[in-house]
């Protein structure tokens, strides 16, 4: 069910919030969003990350991955 979700976002690319962080990061389509960067992307099962990041950020990504059951690329 979760996979489906997923590909339901990457194809109306709809703006998703999460129930954590809801101010600072959201998901658009396959993109992960923390302020106003791209700093993964989802990818299948994988969450690539693009780049190294402040802390904050990190925790963000962190938290994507692991409310999605994603496997996190660095």
């Amino acid at each position: 069910m979760l996979y489906l979700l997923i590909i339901n976002l990457q194809k109306t690319k709809q703006m998703r919030t999460l129930p954590k962080y809801k101010q600072n990061l959201r998901i658009q389509g396959n993109n992960v969003w923390s302020y106003t960067t791209i700093v993964a992307k989802i990818d299948g099962y994988n969450l690539n990350q693009l780049g190294y990041w402040s802390m904050t950020t990190q925790k963000h990504i962190n938290y994507v991955a692991n409310y999605m059951n994603l496997n996190l690329i660095k």
